[in-house]
């Protein structure tokens, strides 16, 4: 309940609830998200589970969105606030929260997004039956606009709320590679391994590849079939940000194939590798970053020679064609098209 965030008790009494209810600490980072601030805080705050602790980090947003969190604090004084006065990157951020984070379990909020109430007390159960070399557990979640409309879900779902196809569960390093099947907003981690791997890396202008990449290597990821987050998707999400000339995202993804081609160890991960590299050529040839798909070209040429499609890329590459004003006309098409069908799937 929301009153539970006040009071967790301190001492020996601390230590024996949290070897029976480990605390979870929710890491929340905001930059203007006025419009939404209010409503993903709360989501957290309306836990079933008892043993919350929440953690704001704001990266010096320019609207309300600070106001928004301190009225909530006004109520609720256990609620930690972060105030950057410079916008440090999400995975900075992340970092700030990580170092003050007491749980034994951490979940990575978006101030857009929404949990469902029982979400915690369902992934901490998951957790605490799963062997201790699980370091992720992640479920499905609900796609929602920005008026709370339910527009489709992460993975198709029957009448019953199962999902209707196969979802990679248990060793997933060669899958992660393969394709993007994890919602990143579903997921809860294990505390100790996000230590271990230094927290998010800070060179980088997103985090969950990259976390995907380094931490599935070494640790199993649990699927956990429930609806039990909203991801809402926005016109300015950082996926489709992958739309968009000169953004630093492909440039940071290039960064993390470089580790996965370095920890990959089977000619079957390999190939996995080297069928993400050739999707992320043609997105650089469709936003006009035509030196970064020569870069990823270099490091496919490792693994494989290119196919004619991605050869034929790379030369049209060579060309620098204007494709990207058609190309995001294509893609928000593409989305509207699947808004109507309640079929929503971010491109990365």
């Amino acid at each position: 309940m929301a009153e539970t965030l006040g009071t967790i008790p301190s001492g020996l009494l601390a230590d024996y609830l949290s070897s029976i209810r480990p605390l979870v600490s929710v890491i929340c980072i905001s930059y203007n998200h006025e419009r939404f601030i209010t409503a993903a805080l709360q989501s957290v705050l309306d836990q079933t589970y008892p043993a919350v602790e929440l953690l704001v980090i704001d990266n010096n947003s320019t609207d309300s969105s600070v106001a928004r969190v301190e009225t909530l604090m006004q109520q609720h004084p256990k609620i930690q606030l972060i105030r950057n006065c410079e916008n440090v990157g999400i995975c900075r951020a992340f970092n700030q929260g990580l170092k003050l984070a007491q749980g034994r379990y951490v979940i990575d909020l978006s101030a857009d997004d929404v949990m469902h109430r029982e979400r915690i007390a369902r992934q901490v159960a998951g957790f605490e039956r799963l062997a201790g070399d699980y370091a992720v557990i992640f479920s499905n979640a609900a796609f929602i606009d920005e008026n709370d409309h339910l527009t489709g879900y992460h993975f198709p779902v029957s009448p019953n709320g199962m999902t209707t196809r196969p979802v990679p569960s248990g060793w997933v390093f060669k899958e992660i590679l393969a394709s993007y099947f994890v919602s990143t907003p579903t997921m809860m981690m294990r505390k100790d391994v996000l230590e271990s791997l230094g927290g998010y890396d800070e060179s980088l202008s997103y985090e969950d590849f990259d976390f995907w990449v380094r931490s599935a290597r070494n640790y199993r990821y649990y699927y956990q079939d429930e609806v039990l987050t909203s991801k809402r998707v926005v016109q300015k999400s950082l996926s489709s940000q992958f739309q968009d000339r000169n953004s630093a995202l492909l440039g940071s993804t290039l960064k993390v194939c470089y580790k996965a081609f370095d920890q990959c160890q089977t000619a079957e991960e390999y190939r996995a590798l080297a069928g993400r590299i050739r999707w992320f050529i043609r997105q650089c040839f469709y936003t006009e970053q035509f030196e970064l798909a020569f870069q990823f070209g270099e490091l496919l040429e490792f693994m494989e020679k290119p196919d004619w499609p991605t050869a034929l890329v790379l030369r049209l590459c060579k060309w620098r064609l204007p494709v990207n004003g058609l190309y995001r006309r294509y893609a928000q098409w593409q989305q509207n098209r699947q808004l109507r069908q309640g079929e929503v799937r971010p491109v990365v």
